[in-house]
């Protein structure tokens, strides 16, 4: 009845308000609280559609057909179906409610917007898959409950490396379901937490100095005849659909490397990316040295036909011994081969999935059909298919890095290899709707021009919207909250200087004249920083384009809520803790 009460990016004018939804058959129906809960579609009075799930569901038709076609055309016509399958391993943090609740910050934007550094940190990785805590342990039982009710399979949990961070993953499932599970598991999430006493926090980013919450995206391709398209076999290097499959792979990401960086960006995620704890947003992909030698090797007209494993010891008569695995794991990649299946290592921990997986059909199924039209003409299909696995592994291998992408070095090698770096959102934003990607979407039928440009416009908007809550968020506890404690505290110690001062006890070098010797410059420097913070989101958010709006909020509103916080920061390091306004870190991070 309202649809234009959603994000629509200016598809229609507020009054013209009609919409549709439609029952998703793929999904199942499900009761929640009590209600019936049916999976749609969501479209415009026009056409257009409004949500993730029908241009998933478009992809996925894609990435069937093309595929079907090439496994064909190779010989696997028992093959009537591939689907797309995902597993998203979800990140968050718990902490205690009544704690959150006292923070405007965290109630409000999801994340602290002040904070200095708890003595400790993560710095004994002592919390990193350590033994779960009573009050978390609850939490997982009721939730794994919870989600079993409604068929999410909950398989593993276990703490994350920060301190009161965590990881749920669940069972591999098609792509359409993974994304609606994820979603009611988000949800769940929350709702749990409150039955705990606890309030789960899903930003990215939710406090600084401590590693941050992704969403890691493991994708494959399963036909339903139950083979995984991207299992190497026993002999990959003669597993010609397999080197077909990592080839489509690469070159999809080399040639979309900006639609990928697209599907994770956020203003969330850019406290994220690149920070010690996730990929940067240069796009690159991992597979190991020994699957890269694999694949030069078939480029070159060559079979490196098996790998042999190390077997490892412990050494030890009653220990068992076991084989090394073909790679290692790079946690630093964006995109990494992990056995059998890819893991898109950059998406937020607040993010659908819907988005990356749009995107990963659609490129890969582009490449298929190209692997394809050129099968279809071949009069020798063998010698077509190593003519294939040579030009694109030569023409695309520079999206491949098996090393540290933290390096700085990493970042001016990148450089050299043409790869892209969008470091922000609004940097990968003006890639979206370029003219090859509106192309691209369009005629493959995952968007329309009008419903691409659309997106872009509803993207560049939500980054504004955010950025502003939170620098409003910021201003309003700065001038309510912590401006008046630093000068309440500041007149308590110059009150106390002043009575030593009559007694004749006040020396320059007295603690309390050393004190105010730190809290003047910090108290009207914090201060002056609230104006002209003030002023430069008056101003940015008065901006009628919403590119240079975008671009504002990126070049002069973020820097000026560091530069307040960092200011907050060392005063509040200087404050007694019963006149601090706000839970610390420390509290936050170790109550629970």
């Amino acid at each position: 009845p309202d649809a234009s009460s959603f994000p629509s990016g200016g598809l229609r004018a507020t009054f013209e308000a009609r919409g549709y939804t439609a029952w998703d058959p793929t999904s199942y129906a499900f009761l929640k609280d009590d209600s019936l809960c049916i999976p749609t579609v969501f479209y415009s009075y026009s056409g257009e559609a409004l949500d993730k799930k029908t241009p998933l569901l478009r992809s996925m038709e894609l990435i069937n057909r093309r595929a079907l076609r090439l496994l064909h055309l190779l010989g696997y016509t028992d093959v009537t179906r591939v689907t797309p399958t995902v597993g998203p391993e979800q990140e968050y943090f718990l902490v205690d409610q009544a704690l959150a609740r006292k923070r405007r910050d965290l109630t409000v934007t999801g994340r602290t917007l002040f904070g200095s550094r708890p003595a400790k940190g993560q710095e004994l990785d002592d919390h990193y898959f350590g033994s779960i805590r009573p009050r978390v342990m609850a939490f997982m039982q009721e939730l794994n409950e919870e989600l079993w009710k409604l068929g999410i399979y909950a398989k593993t949990e276990h703490n994350e490396a920060a301190p009161a961070q965590h990881e749920l993953a669940p069972v591999f499932i098609t792509a359409n379901l993974a994304t609606d599970h994820n979603q009611l598991t988000m949800e769940i999430m929350k709702k749990v937490a409150e039955r705990h006493g606890l309030a789960c926090l899903l930003h990215e980013k939710p406090f600084a100095g401590v590693s941050g919450s992704g969403k890691h995206n493991n994708w494959s391709l399963m036909t339903d005849t139950g083979m995984n398209l991207f299992k190497p076999g026993k002999e990959p290097g003669k597993n010609k659909l397999f080197l077909l499959m990592m080839n489509a792979v690469i070159a999809a990401v080399d040639k979309h490397q900006d639609l990928l960086r697209i599907s994770a960006a956020s203003a969330g995620n850019d406290h994220r990316l690149g920070g010690a704890e996730a990929p940067p947003s240069i796009v690159s992909m991992f597979l190991g040295e020994d699957m890269v030698a694999i694949l030069r090797a078939a480029s070159m007209g060559r079979r490196l036909d098996k790998i042999e494993r190390t077997t490892l010891s412990g050494s030890v008569q009653t220990l068992p011994n076991f084989k090394k695995d073909a790679t290692d794991r790079n946690r630093t990649s964006p995109m990494a081969f992990t056995g059998n299946k890819f893991e898109f290592r950059m998406l937020g921990s607040s993010f659908s999935v819907a988005e990356t997986n749009v995107i990963l059909n659609a490129i890969v199924a582009e490449e298929l059909e190209l692997f394809a039209d050129r099968l279809e003409k071949a009069e020798d299909k063998e010698r077509e298919i190593d003519a294939i696995l040579a030009e694109s592994f030569t023409a695309h291998q520079r999206i491949l890095f098996n090393g540290n992408n933290y390096s700085a070095e990493w970042v001016e090698e990148a450089r050299r290899r043409g790869l892209y770096n969008l470091p922000t959102t609004v940097d990968a934003l003006a890639r979206y709707a370029a003219p090859e990607n509106l192309d691209f979407f369009t005629r493959n039928g995952i968007y329309t021009e009008a419903e691409i440009i659309s997106r872009t416009e509803i993207l560049y908007e939500s980054y504004c919207k955010i950025v502003n809550i939170e620098c409003r968020t910021m201003l309003e506890m700065a001038r309510r909250d912590i401006l008046p404690a630093v000068l309440a505290y500041t007149a308590k110690v110059a009150s106390g200087a002043q009575s030593r001062r009559e007694l004749g006890l006040l020396t320059d070098d007295s603690a309390e004249m050393r004190a105010l010797t730190r809290l003047y410059p910090l108290s009207d420097r914090l201060s002056v920083q609230i104006e002209e913070l003030s002023d430069i989101l008056r101003a940015t958010r008065a901006t009628e384009d919403i590119v240079k709006r975008a671009e504002g909020f990126r070049d002069r509103v973020i820097p000026g809520m560091d530069a307040l916080r960092a200011t907050a920061d060392k005063l509040e390091t200087l404050l007694g803790a019963s006149d601090w306004p706000l839970p610390t870190y420390g509290d936050l991070l170790f109550s629970v």
